[in-house]
Order: structure tokens, then sequence, then C-alpha cells
């Protein structure tokens, strides 16, 4: 059982008068941009600058800020836990893209909490005093937790969250909801799915792309289970898009065509030119797997390869619409097959994954050199 964190921040908003936005010429706007240097991110700042835009990033110092500098995005120090340096970010942006967060299947509550809710808050506040004519919350499908067997899931689709990361998300949707609705922040919520193409190494990416180029060849229940692939490309235009013409207030699923994960594996092994055979493993097997794997990260202190937070995705059926977004924004998503053939264009020309066997071996070697450090110390 999680223990949440208080619902203080979600709970207790500022009861400010409401604000009275500005509105602007007919220039370009400056775009402020959490999470930059993140898989959506970099994808984001790529799309929009080719489309002209302008945009501020707020960054870390310590974080790989050079792709930026190339792009001419300017650059704003800080941390979104920090709401100085967030306020000062968010001096004379027109609108805000919140794509910032900590996305992990494994981690402490409280950094979840921190990152994402405190986070919010931050970039929310600023957003007000800045008083930013469009705010763009980027969340997830994943709030809704547990899917509900046999409904589709739409924007109205119950939500009973899992884990920290999911808890933490629908947390920050009902927060920037609730600035709208009681400080008049113009904002739009977008839920995407599964993100996987260039730029990323985790999640749907690592699990469809990563594993297999690494060799590792499994699935449960021969692959029949749904998954939902949002190819990150088209969360950029969909973004782009909400900026555009987004109705405020609303929230809108962003997602590919729901498959299974049996259909997405082929399709990747017959681009890849590869067999499509894969190790049908039992389900009580790959449990007892990750359960191991979660103990000894309590010694190793690194993300299992396979954590218990990862079950949801596996084991239940995601049969997402985005029908909404179709309608009122014109969205017409990627094909598994081209977003997929792009993604393998994109690992050819920046490095296939090495093997597994490798990866374990290096993180072995990385675990007992820092222990030796520390015992030496």
């Amino acid at each position: 059982m999680l223990r949440y964190a208080r619902n203080d921040i979600v709970q207790s908003y500022p009861e400010s008068e409401p604000i009275t936005f500005q509105t602007y010429p007919e220039q370009l706007p400056m775009i402020l941009i959490t999470g930059a240097t993140g898989f959506l991110g970099h994808n984001l700042c790529e799309y929009l600058a080719g489309r002209g835009a302008l945009m501020r990033a707020l960054v870390r110092p310590t974080s790989d800020y050079a792709f930026l500098e190339k792009l001419g995005v300017e650059l704003a120090w800080g941390d979104l836990k920090d709401a100085k340096a967030v306020a000062r970010a968010c001096e004379g942006c027109q609108e805000v893209v919140h794509a910032g967060a900590k996305f992990r299947l494994w981690g402490p509550w409280e950094e979840f909490y921190r990152a994402n809710v405190m986070g919010t808050h931050h970039i929310l506040e600023a957003a007000c005093q800045a008083k930013v004519r469009r705010f763009v919350y980027v969340s997830t499908v994943a709030v809704i937790g547990r899917p509900i067997p046999g409904r589709v899931i739409d924007e109205e689709h119950p939500c009973a969250p899992l884990d920290p990361y999911q808890y933490t998300k629908l947390m920050c949707e009902r927060l920037v909801l609730r600035y709208h609705a009681r400080r008049g922040l113009p904002v739009i919520v977008m839920r995407p799915g599964a993100f996987y193409g260039p730029w990323g190494h985790y999640s749907l990416n690592r699990l469809l792309f990563d594993d297999f180029l690494r060799g590792i060849r499994i699935q449960v229940h021969h692959g029949r289970h749904i998954t939902f692939p949002a190819y990150v490309k088209d969360a950029c235009w969909a973004i782009e898009a909400l900026l555009e013409r987004g109705r405020m207030g609303e929230i809108y699923n962003v997602s590919g065509e729901s498959i299974s994960h049996r259909q997405a594996s082929d399709i990747i092994s017959r681009l890849a030119g590869k067999s499509t055979w894969r190790f049908n493993a039992p389900e009580g097997l790959m449990v007892t797997v990750a359960r191991v794997l979660e103990i000894l990260a309590r010694f190793t202190r690194r993300e299992p390869w396979y954590p218990l937070n990862l079950y949801p995705y596996i084991f239940y059926d995601w049969p997402v619409s985005s029908e909404k977004a179709e309608r009122e924004l014109g969205f017409q998503p990627t094909s598994f097959e081209d977003g997929a053939r792009q993604t393998l264009e994109w690992y050819r020309a920046n490095g296939i994954p090495s093997s597994f066997f490798r990866t374990i071996a290096s993180a072995f070697r990385h675990t007992l050199v820092k222990k030796f450090d520390l015992s030496r110390s």
C-alpha cells in the first residue's frame, strides 16, 4: 500500500482573484518548455524549432542541453523544485508547455511528489504571474491506473492510479484544472499514450525496441494484451494544435491505434529483418523475477530491469480512444508501422543498444566499483 503524501496542494489552492489575461499583437509568442531535455521535450523542441517558434527552456546546468543551443532555444537555468527559478523562466512568456516530470517505474514516493506535484504548483503560480495566454500540461493516459475490462479508455474513464507516478500525475491534473476553475488560467491537459520514437530508451521504447535489439525476446500471454503506443512526433504535433485551438479546461487523449504486443513485435521484427520468434514466459515466472529484482534493487539502489510497476502495462488491455482529439484538432496518428520504421532508422543512425549480457555485466561492475570505493572511504 502506498503511503501517499497529503493532498494539501491539490485541495488548497490560492484563493486569489481571477486573473485578467492579456491579449497580444500578431507576433510569435515566447513558449516556455519544461522537460526540454527529456524524451518528449527533445522531440518537441526540434519540432517547434522547425516550425520557427520562439522557445525558452528551463534546464539544469548539469543536463545535456547542447542540442537546445544549436536549435536556438533560449536557456533559463533552474529546476522545477525552485519556485524563484521557475518564476524567472516564465517572465515574458506568453505560452507554457509543462512536460517536465519524474517518470520512472520505480522509486520513493517523496521524489515523485516533489518533482511532479510541487514542480507543477510552482509553474502554475509562475504562469499566473506572467499572465500567459495558453498553458498545456502534459499528463498521461496511465493516470487511469487499471483499465476497466471491455471499456474504451476515453477522457471520461474513471481514474484509480496504482503507483507513485500515476498518482502524482493525476494530482497534477486536478491541480491544473483547479487553477483554471478558480484563477482563470487558460489550461489544457494532454494525455498521451505510451511514447516510442527517436531519443527514447525507456518504457515502451525499451520494451519493444531496446530489448529486442539487445537480443531479449520475451512475451507474456502470447503477446495478446493490448498496448497503447503513441509516436512521440504525433504528440509534438498535438501540442502545437492544442496551443492554437485546444479548448480551455479540457482533457485530450493523444495516442496511436491500440494494438497487441504480438502485433507490435511482429511489425518491428519484420522491419528489422529478424525472426518474429519470442519466448512465451509464464506470468508467474515474470512476476517472480520482478520481485527478485526489486529485492536486489534495495542493495544496488538502481531501478530493476523489470520493476513490479510495469505489471499493469503488460498484463492489462489498454484500448485508448483519441476520437476527441481527432474530431476537434484534426489529429491523425501515425500508423505503428510507419512510426516503428522511423524509430528503427533512428537506432541505426545513432547506434544499436549493446547486448543484454554486456549491459548486465557493465551494471554489475559499476555496483562492485561503487561498493569498493565506499568501503575504502
